[in-house]
């Protein structure tokens, strides 16, 4: 099968995220950091009941809602990356494409999961199957100033760079989406330039006076 491997780099990102967030949740506590370059790389264990980078969907059903949405997303993009190897795209972009869908199922499997196995879900949920919490670590505050006053809303006040504590999940899904969107000319103009080729059948309008003129001729001749 054509997208074997492209299926094989999605298990990759699969296997790499699910083993770093074990391995956080087996040998950290909430909220502990530890430094890996300075300060500005450090692992921070976090639960994220929400979505990605740490933003929530504050709603009664809405962690359900996301969870469902999550798992419908994953066959949508297994399905369009099938697709679209069948098709001939660009590798580059079937690449890309494989980044975000095992992102997406390792998103999916803390979700649906992590809940009942880790016993993570939120006190308040009604089931711990699709309640589990997203583990997030990866955290990189760059720099922190303070805004000038002038700022509208958070001037004179503090302001890091980068706050969101996310994962390789997340990380893989970023890089996908951001590849995409920074390389589509360079993946679709093989496309493109085969949507420009003239076709056979041409209209008569369309034919050179050269052309013309040596039918016309070919006509005399007979």
């Amino acid at each position: 099968m054509k997208a074997t491997k492209y299926f094989l780099v999605a298990l990759l990102v699969i296997i790499i995220d699910q083993t770093s967030k074990l391995l956080v949740y087996k040998y950290m506590y909430i909220h502990q950091e530890v430094n890996v370059l300075g300060d500005w790389f450090r692992i921070h264990y976090l639960l994220n009941p929400g979505m990605a980078f740490g933003i929530r969907w504050e709603n009664e059903f809405g962690k359900l809602a996301l969870t469902l949405f999550r798992i419908v997303a994953m066959f949508g993009i297994g399905y369009y990356l099938v697709k679209m190897v069948n098709k001939g795209v660009h590798a580059g972009f079937l690449f890309c494409m494989a980044l975000i869908l095992g992102g997406a199922l390792g998103n999916v499997i803390d979700s649906t999961f992590y809940g009942v196995f880790l016993n993570n879900a939120p006190f308040d949920s009604p089931t711990k199957w699709f309640h589990g919490q997203v583990i997030d670590m990866l955290y990189f505050p760059l720099f922190s100033t303070t805004l000038p006053e002038w700022v509208p809303l958070r001037g004179g006040g503090e302001f890091s760079f980068f706050d969101p504590v996310f994962n390789i999940a997340d990380s893989s899904i970023f890089i996908g989406v951001a590849i995409i969107l920074l390389r589509q000319k360079h993946f679709f103009k093989e496309a493109q330039i085969k949507n420009d080729e003239p076709t056979t059948d041409e209209p008569m309008e369309a034919k050179s006076d050269a052309s013309i003129a040596r039918d016309n001729g070919l006509s005399n001749l007979n």
